[in-house]
């Protein structure tokens, strides 16, 4: 009986034993702590998994002046880089057809006038957050002749020597009032207007001298830089223009996408986007 029981004692002992080698020093179990910290950073990992994947897909509409267009399609990949759960998508037209569109109720989130007028009209009638209002970029216009064909015209005080004039409807487009405006102080635009064809929107006039249908046309210079088919014989002259031409961009009242809207917005006036709106020939604000 007595050596049973030495036996059972050596047995419980050797079980002891074997249970504290498969311990660390401090008294934890091999393995506690790797499979809680394993745990753990499978926990975090999926958090933060969770913080994007459940970032709601969301498309915001932009309605934005026809001569952004390039600068814009350009900019879009850089900002779905970064924020790939926004999609833009891009209406482009004459600030005031835009702005016609916008008053019916077109369902844009975002509106970038090529002038001041078109957006103070929105923001009076409380269809843009003024709050949201920033003059985001500067343009210049200029006058331009098809680059292949031989043109008398040198400058805007001669630009009658023109036999066909493309400008923007000065009714709606932006460029054409700014084209007006500086005729006008010339003296000239009645007579201009004799031999005008008005365009819907800058990159319509623009397209007609690069064809060469029209002989001379006013854009601005950001469009001049689009095409190798234009050349610009001159800027428009000091003292015809009261204002700068200015971009400003605000955010649609009516929008139900206000926070996606105003990511984009910033993202316009980051030093990327900046890069690419100079490359295109705009001043940034």
């Amino acid at each position: 009986m007595r050596k049973r029981i030495l036996s059972m004692l050596l047995v419980i002992s050797m079980m002891i034993l074997a249970m504290g080698c498969a311990k660390k020093s401090d008294g934890t179990p091999e393995g506690q702590y790797g499979n809680t910290n394993n745990t753990n950073q499978s926990d975090n990992q999926g958090d933060i998994g969770t913080i994007e994947i459940n970032q709601e897909p969301v498309t915001i509409l932009v309605a934005a002046a026809a001569s952004m267009q390039p600068s814009l399609e350009e900019l879009k990949s850089l900002f779905q880089d970064k924020y790939p759960w926004i999609t833009v998508e891009g209406t482009y037209d004459s600030s005031g057809k835009l702005q016609t569109q916008i008053e019916e109720g077109l369902e844009a989130d975002v509106f970038l006038s090529a002038a001041m007028k078109q957006m103070n009209a929105l923001k009076e009638k409380s269809m843009v957050d003024e709050e949201t209002i920033i003059q985001l970029l500067e343009n210049k216009v200029v006058l331009i002749v098809p680059k292949n064909m031989e043109s008398k015209v040198t400058s805007f005080n001669d630009i009658l020597n023109a036999e066909k004039i493309a400008i923007g409807d000065p009714a709606s487009v932006p460029a054409g009032q700014y084209a007006k405006e500086i005729l006008d102080n010339l003296g000239i635009f009645d007579k201009v207007e004799e031999k005008a064809s008005l365009g819907t929107n800058v990159t319509e006039v623009l397209n007609w001298v690069a064809e060469g249908s029209a002989d001379a046309g006013v854009v601005y210079a950001t469009d001049a830089a689009t095409t190798d088919k234009v050349v610009v014989v001159a800027n428009a002259p000091e003292g015809t223009l009261k204002n700068p031409v200015i971009y400003p961009i605000g955010i649609v009242s009516a929008s139900q996408k206000k926070e996606a809207a105003k990511l984009y917005v910033e993202f316009l006036q980051s030093e990327d986007a900046k890069e690419i709106f100079k490359k295109y020939g705009f001043l940034a604000r």
